[in-house]
C-alpha cells in the first residue's frame, strides 16, 4: 500500500485450538502488514494474545498483542513482558478494557502504568519492546502521545475522523479504526456503546445485503489511504475476513 499499512485484527480462540486463527492469517495475509490479537476482548477467557502473536511469527507475519489492564495485575503484567520476550514478540497494544458486566476490576494496573513499566523493562539480548495506547475522538493526553504508536477507535463517519485527525499534533503513526458491519444483529448489539454511531443509511442497506458492509468498510479504508491523514488502519473484519481479502486484494 506504499507506506500505508493496514493493521487486521484476529479472532483469538476460546478453546485450545488454533486452526481457525490460523486460517484467518493465511487469507489475509495476502493483504495485510500486520495481524492484531486481542485480550479477553469478548468477556471470555481467550487464548493468550502473546501465544498467538508468536504464532503468526511463525507464519511468517507480523504480530501485535493487545493486552487490557483490566485482567492483571503488575506480577502477571511482567509475566506478561517475560513470556512475550521469549517468544520474540516485540509489539503490544495496551488499552483499559471494556468494564466486566460484575462491575469489579481485578488490575491494579492503569494504561499509563503499563507503558512506564514497559519502557523500565529490559532483556538482555532481546530488542526493545514498541508499545502502542488507544484513543476515542478526543484530545490525546501528553502520556498517550509519547507511546510508538496509536489506534483511533472505530468510526463510521469518516469526516468525523479527519476533523479529528487535522485538531491534533501527533508526531507517531495512527492507525483509524474501521470495522466491518456484518449483520444488523451486529448494529444492535453495538446500540449501546455511546462513542460508536452507525448510520441508519449503512444499517438499511446491511439488512438487504450483507456484503454492503464488506463494501462500506473496503471504501472506508481506500478513502482514508487516499486522505493522507494517517499511516494506516486497523481493521476488524469480524466473520467476514475472507471476503474482505477478496474484495481488497482486487483494490488495492
Amino acid at each position: 500500500m506504499s507506506g500505508f499499512e493496514l493493521i487486521c485484527e484476529v479472532e483469538p480462540p476460546t478453546r485450545p485450538d488454533l486452526k481457525k486463527v490460523r486460517h484467518q492469517i493465511g487469507v489475509l495475509s495476502a493483504v495485510a502488514d500486520g495481524f492484531l490479537i486481542p485480550d479477553n476482548h469478548i468477556g471470555r477467557a481467550t487464548v493468550s494474545s502473546v501465544a498467538v502473536a508468536n504464532e503468526v511469527q511463525l507464519m511468517g507475519a507480523r504480530g501485535i498483542a493487545c493486552l487490557n489492564s483490566r485482567d492483571r495485575n503488575l506480577l502477571g503484567f511482567r509475566r506478561d513482558l517475560l513470556t512475550a520476550a521469549a517468544y520474540g514478540v516485540e509489539q503490544f497494544l495496551f488499552v483499559h478494557g471494556d468494564d466486566p458486566a460484575e462491575g469489579a476490576r481485578t488490575s491494579q494496573l492503569t494504561v499509563r502504568r503499563m507503558i512506564e513499566q514497559t519502557r523500565e523493562t529490559t532483556y538482555p539480548g532481546c530488542n526493545p519492546f514498541k508499545v502502542g495506547a488507544a484513543t476515542r475522538l478526543r484530545p490525546v493526553p501528553r502520556w498517550k502521545a509519547e507511546a510508538d504508536f496509536l489506534y483511533v477507535q472505530v468510526s463510521y463517519d469518516l469526516d468525523e475522523l479527519l476533523r479529528w485527525r487535522e485538531s491534533v499534533r501527533l508526531d507517531i503513526p495512527v492507525y483509524a479504526g474501521v470495522m466491518v458491519l456484518a449483520s444488523t444483529q451486529m448494529a444492535r448489539n453495538l446500540a449501546g456503546l455511546s462513542q460508536l454511531k452507525i448510520p441508519d443509511a449503512l444499517v438499511e442497506v446491511v439488512d438487504k445485503d450483507r456484503d454492503a458492509g464488506v463494501d462500506h468498510a473496503c471504501d472506508q479504508i481506500l478513502k482514508i489511504r487516499d486522505s493522507g491523514a494517517f499511516e494506516g488502519v486497523h481493521l476488524i473484519p469480524v466473520s467476514r475476513y475472507r471476503q474482505v481479502a477478496a474484495k481488497l486484494e482486487r483494490e488495492l
